[in-house]
Parts: C-alpha cells; sequence; structure tokens
C-alpha cells in the first residue's frame, strides 16, 4: 500500500464522565486531544441530539478526528485519521480515554492509502 495516513477507530465503552452529554466540555476536550497529539486545529463542529447524544469533528491541519457518543450505553466511537509523521494519534485517544473515564478501549489501527505491492508511506509536500 501507498501509504497516505493512519485511521484509528476506537471504541470507548463504560465511560464514567458527564462529558459524554456536555456539548461544551467535549469539544474542549476533543481540540485538547488533537493538540495533544500534536496535530494542528483547524476547525471544529458539533451537534446535540434529542433526546441525547453527541456528535462531533476536529477539522486537524493533518485530517480530523471525531467523536459519536451514547450517553445511555456510556459509550463514544472515536476516528482519528491523520497523515504525516510528527502527529501521535494514540495521544488523542489516551486522553479522550481519561476524560470520558473509560473503562476499556479497543482500537483498530489502519493505514489508509492506494493499493500497491508493497508498503511505502508518501511524504507530504
Amino acid at each position: 500500500m501507498r501509504i497516505l495516513g493512519r485511521h484509528l477507530l476506537a471504541e470507548l465503552t463504560e465511560c464514567q464522565s458527564p462529558v459524554l452529554e456536555n456539548i461544551t466540555e467535549l469539544e474542549k476536550a476533543m481540540k485538547e486531544a488533537a493538540e495533544r497529539s500534536g496535530a494542528t486545529v483547524v476547525n471544529s463542529v458539533f451537534h446535540r441530539y434529542n433526546p441525547q447524544g453527541l456528535s462531533g469533528i476536529v477539522v486537524i491541519a493533518e485530517s480530523h478526528i471525531s467523536i459519536h457518543t451514547w450517553p445511555e450505553y456510556r459509550y463514544a466511537a472515536v476516528d482519528c485519521f491523520t497523515c504525516g509523521s510528527h502527529v501521535d494519534p494514540r495521544k488523542a485517544l489516551e486522553y479522550l480515554g481519561q476524560v470520558l473515564k473509560c473503562g476499556a478501549m479497543q482500537v483498530r489501527d489502519l493505514n489508509r492509502g492506494m493499493p500497491s505491492e508493497t508498503d511505502e508511506h508518501i511524504a507530504l509536500k
């Protein structure tokens, strides 16, 4: 694969934090997670669902970090898609796990890019 970026898909379960339902605090935590990973925050958009749950995305210069919460299940789904070698998306997930006080986290780490005979990282210009 001609690797353009990494995409971490995380399942955060047994979350104990009221931040799952607090749109202001969740947006703040997501931006902080991006910064802790070494990413550059560009913009963010968050939405509250009725009767509960939040979705949000933080656009970073290196791609994005998104979240969807189900407070009634104490669950959050987080995607961290990053390009370049200076961003560590695992640091973002570690921070979000702490903020949401999750009891367990499962992470899938995928390379994103174009099919190829060999694995190579494509340098961003």
